[in-house]
């Protein structure tokens, strides 16, 4: 895991997602840009989304930062509705 000024700097670059395509990149934090709900939030093959949002059928607030924990790194996200940046 990337330390918090490389992260917030964005020092790797980023992807922006859009879509309700699935999408596996690699990356140290979410960011969401407008109001969006995520269908999953991936680490490895596992599913964490309900590790970082208590209620998926509820939009995450645009601004929101959502950061892996324990050294981990999301490895892939999927939409349902809004967009959110990756920090890579």
């Amino acid at each position: 895991m990337a330390n918090s000024q490389s992260v917030l700097s964005a020092a790797q670059g980023t992807f922006i997602v859009n879509t309700a395509d699935p999408v596996d990149k690699t990356c140290d934090a979410i960011v969401a840009l407008e109001d969006t709900i995520f269908s999953s939030i991936s680490i490895g093959e596992s599913d964490v989304t309900a590790d970082y949002v208590q209620d998926p059928l509820i939009a995450v607030k645009a601004g929101a930062i959502i950061r892996p924990m324990n050294g981990a790194k999301f490895s892939g996200v999927r939409l349902t509705s809004g967009s959110v940046i990756l920090v890579l």
